[in-house]
């Protein structure tokens, strides 16, 4: 079985941006390569990162705080200014791109909640400079790591209510839920916000799959101590190693997945929308809709969806509570594909994830990712199949003789 190098988050109990360079650091990321990379800022004469051991309930690992040197932040920045900062360091593209596709995430959260354009955000929290330092020390470390794949599990967002510029608001909070659409997450295993605006967008910026990897093997693990304390640990985890990736068959690869089915009869079809889009949060890799005729000639609706071993409780889970089927039948089945690889590529309107498979006569097809068009066209105030049109311009250029699909 083939391999490769790849990053898993573990935020049982959430995630933030210091506890993301904590957890960086301790996992073996050179706090001289980072804090050399961030002298580069031209904020950089008015903090410094502290970067020393912590523990949490037994558990050690990393703190890192950012230090501000004059406590006077400008009250908030616009995304214009933050990419003059980030572009003024002159950095490699690669951690310019996932810097600026952290916050460009985070200001088409904000624009979508506050009813405004992408380009009017006022950042107020993100915007200040332990924030911005937060960031872009995320892309200095992940470019650093440079590994195959990242994965990351269920996210732990906590509960209760949260201060905000805009006051009091439930967790998690609005840019937190508008960001994580789409990601498994777990609702109050803590009483206080466990998961913030940037350690959200970090993830849905950098992580190539939400799910639990069947098989990996663990390397190095590094822990990134948080600031509060919570009835659990207050720590991100983070753990480096090798997962294994589907074995081929001729020229496919084969991977193995759990099918989920049942008949329903009994359901408003209005119903079944979010139950599709709540079995995909919780960990499906696929849910679709069959019309089926069942006993009596009664119509009905068959939901097949299909899941990793590992998530097969979540799915369940939610299955039972998004719908009245009362049973389920499991099943493992086969499933053989094309060679596939995942690759970001910058394009004049942002970076945006690749899907690129391969046939077995080297004939290759690309699809770009949908909702790194979707937040690009948001970004940029266009029209979605504007923004398709171009970036799909460019990539045909870049990608050579592979064509778009």
């Amino acid at each position: 079985m083939a391999s490769q190098t790849a990053l898993l988050y573990d935020c049982f109990s959430g995630i933030s941006g210091d506890m993301h360079i904590g957890a960086m650091v301790d996992l073996g990321v050179p706090a001289e390569h980072l804090t050399s990379q961030l002298d580069k800022l031209a904020l950089a004469d008015e903090f410094h990162l502290q970067l020393e051991p912590g523990a949490k309930m037994g558990i050690t690992g990393t703190r890192a705080t950012v230090v501000l040197h004059n406590k006077k932040q400008p009250h908030a920045r616009h995304l214009a200014d933050i990419r003059d900062i980030i572009g003024s360091a002159s950095y490699p593209e690669r951690i310019s791109a996932t810097a600026m596709g952290v916050f460009d995430r985070i200001a088409v959260a904000e624009a979508h909640i506050h009813g405004t354009s992408v380009d009017a955000v006022h950042f107020h929290e993100v915007g200040a400079i332990d924030s911005i330092v937060d960031i872009v020390a995320a892309a200095i470390c992940l470019d650093h790591l440079n590994v195959d794949a990242i994965l990351c599990g269920p996210v732990e967002v906590g509960g209760g209510m949260v201060k905000c510029a805009h006051g009091l608001m439930p967790v998690p909070a609005p840019a937190t839920a508008e960001i994580l659409q789409g990601v498994p997450c777990h609702f109050g295993r803590v009483d206080q916000e466990a998961t913030t605006p940037t350690g959200a967008a970090i993830l849905k910026q950098v992580v190539h799959r939400f799910e639990v990897p069947g098989d990996f093997r663990i390397q190095r693990v590094g822990y990134g101590v948080g600031q509060k304390d919570f009835s659990i640990p207050n720590v991100l985890r983070v753990m480096l190693g090798e997962e294994q990736v589907a074995p081929s068959v001729g020229h496919y690869e084969v991977e193995e997945n759990i099918q989920i089915e049942c008949n329903i009869d009994d359901m408003s079809a209005e119903g079944f929308a979010p139950l599709l889009d709540g079995l995909l949060g919780a960990g499906a890799k696929d849910a679709f809709l069959t019309p089926v005729v069942m006993k009596k000639s009664r119509p009905g609706t068959k939901v097949s969806v299909l899941c990793a071993a590992a998530d097969l409780d979540f799915v369940l889970d939610k299955l039972f509570a998004g719908s009245t089927t009362i049973g389920a039948r499991i099943h493992t089945v086969e499933k053989r594909m094309l060679p596939r690889q995942a690759r970001r590529l910058a394009t004049s309107l942002g970076e945006v994830r690749v899907k690129i498979v391969t046939h077995s006569d080297g004939r290759t097809r690309w699809k770009p990712e949908h909702d790194d068009l979707l937040a690009l066209a948001r970004a940029h105030q266009m029209e979605y199949l504007e923004v398709k049109d171009a970036v799909e311009s460019e990539l045909r250029n870049a990608l050579g003789s592979e064509s778009g699909d």
